[in-house]
């Protein structure tokens, strides 16, 4: 199942991760798909808050590749150059556990669950249009 979401500015991206966070539950895994800019990384930042505390610092995982927070797996997969980097970093046992979230997902496409939920975003206008593919 597909659902939409126009958000017209930041205030209201981080209103709809706040509501989408508290429909995860562990284990599962959420492909955060997107050009450069266009909010992986915050409402990445907005799900591990509302989850974990508003005071939680989310720096992004763009150098470390993985960041966890308590049963929430933070990866950003943009410098991973090869596939068979991804149990390194220890994907599978996150997304067999935890929530996890990965930004740049194309590259484990191979190994993502079934189940993945993932959430395309786009610019739309001066905001964002988001899609979600499989949820409930």
């Amino acid at each position: 199942m597909m659902k939409e979401f126009i958000l017209e500015n930041v205030e209201q991206m981080r209103a709809w991760a706040r509501d989408f966070a508290k429909t995860l539950t562990a284990p599962c895994v959420v492909a955060l798909h997107g050009d450069l800019g266009m909010g992986k990384s915050e409402i990445a930042r907005t799900v591990i808050q509302t989850l974990r505390g508003a005071d939680t610092v989310v720096p992004s995982p763009t150098f470390t590749i993985v960041q966890s927070y308590d049963g929430i797996s933070h990866f950003d997969l943009y410098r991973v150059e090869d596939a068979s980097e991804l149990a390194e970093i220890g994907l599978q046992h996150a997304m067999d556990n935890d929530i996890t979230l990965i930004e740049w997902p194309e590259i484990a496409a191979d190994v993502l669950p079934e189940n993945t939920i993932h959430v395309h975003i786009s610019q739309y206008g001066n905001g964002r249009k988001v899609c979600v593919v499989g949820i409930k």
